[in-house]
């Protein structure tokens, strides 16, 4: 059977992002996704995505370029034929104790997390709202929600995702067009490999399911959250945390 419904992700050449694309190309979506840096595995993933029968469209830049992500979903249009679900994964951090932050480490953070996600989105919505259909997922986090010591810029730009999110829903939700966040906790990523076992052991005994999440974790909420089976939820926060923001 043929796929007819197109999905646009950012960021998903490795860890969550390459999670959501393959389990998008499961369910049956053509795929469009960015990447900034390594173009191996940008092909590794393309490459997974189509023998789950998935046609890839794939381009690398940086999503705080409001021009290369407008340049983006045009191609990505063209491309897929329609924009149905558009996740905005794209994410860094730049972590340090707030006295110590420089401005250059709230700017890089706002821009990739925030304006790189605002930028995808009134782009894509400007299709959507002429398709009068669509879902919109953004990665928010679980620090977004409860806050964290050592992550102020990236804690802010998480919780702006979820204002974001909520505003953006209210607007469109009379064309059909849904818009929610995921607000991940603590996921097994390449961050995370770096990690002793000990340290994480100690971090999976802080969390009240007794261990980290998995990339298929969140990639099933956004699966679900781009499906028909939520087709009545917008403006909400899906936490895939564990209970960490219990």
């Amino acid at each position: 059977m043929e796929n007819i419904k197109g999905a646009i992700v950012t960021g998903g050449s490795r860890g969550i992002g390459k999670a959501i694309c393959i389990k998008l190309a499961e369910e049956g979506y053509n795929i469009a996704f960015s990447y900034r840096s390594k173009d191996d595995e940008a092909a590794e993933v393309a490459k997974l995505c189509e023998e789950k029968g998935a046609k890839v469209y794939t381009q690398k830049f940086d999503v705080s370029d409001s021009s290369a992500c407008n340049d983006f979903i045009t191609k990505s249009h063209e491309f897929l034929g329609s924009i149905d679900v558009l996740v905005n994964n794209a994410g860094i951090t730049k972590d340090n104790l707030m006295l110590r932050l420089k401005d250059e480490d709230l700017d890089a953070v706002l821009d990739v997390n925030l304006k790189g996600s605002f930028y995808m989105m009134r782009d894509v919505s400007k299709i959507m709202l002429k398709q009068k259909s669509g879902s919109i997922i953004n990665m928010s986090s679980v620090v977004g929600i409860m806050g964290n010591a050592g992550q102020v810029n990236y804690s802010a730009s998480k919780a702006a995702v979820i204002g974001m999110t909520k505003s953006l829903a209210r607007e469109v939700a009379r064309k059909n067009i849904r818009v929610n966040a995921i607000a991940p906790g603590m996921i097994e990523t390449d961050m995370t490999d770096v990690l002793s076992d000990e340290t994480k052991k100690k971090i999976a005994e802080a969390i009240p399911l007794k261990e980290m999440g998995k990339p298929e974790d969140i990639a099933n909420a956004v699966a679900f959250l781009a499906s028909e089976n939520s087709r009545y939820i917008t403006g909400q926060v899906l936490s895939v945390d564990g209970g960490m923001a219990i």
